[in-house]
């Protein structure tokens, strides 16, 4: 290589380092707006926030949260039934919730998530245990 082709072959590189050079300064100039947008945000929330619980009276609180959820309700079931596999539709049953077909097909979701998770066992196609 000659002292002709290095030089061009550093304006090449030095070209393509200033061009990202420039590319990320583009998104720090970005990212710097969206963080002063978003800490604006934030004072805002925060300044809603301290506003209501001065205008709410005292010994108001909010609703109890749900004591139990879905899932919840699901674990309980096999728990009181360790040895009985249930089927979602019977466990749905059970749980007097709905028995829709989606409503169903969110539940089977569930099930199957609890199996990877290793709470439950799957002793047949469609037929949820809990593991022993």
């Amino acid at each position: 290589m000659n002292v002709t082709e290095l030089l061009a072959d550093l304006q090449s590189r030095q070209d393509e380092t200033a061009a990202r050079a420039a590319e990320l300064r583009a998104r720090i100039e970005e990212l710097a707006a969206d963080l002063t947008e978003t800490e604006a945000r934030l004072t805002d929330l925060t300044t809603t926030r301290k506003i209501i619980a001065e205008v709410t009276p005292a010994g108001t609180e909010a609703e109890p949260p749900e004591t139990t959820t879905t899932y919840q309700a699901i674990v309980n079931a096999f728990n009181q039934h360790p040895d009985q596999a249930f089927r979602a539709r019977e466990l749905h049953e059970l749980l007097g919730m709905p028995t829709h077909e989606t409503s169903v097909n969110i539940t089977r979701s569930r099930l199957g998530r609890l199996t990877r998770q290793g709470f439950l066992t799957q002793p047949q196609q469609g037929h949820y245990q809990k593991r022993t």
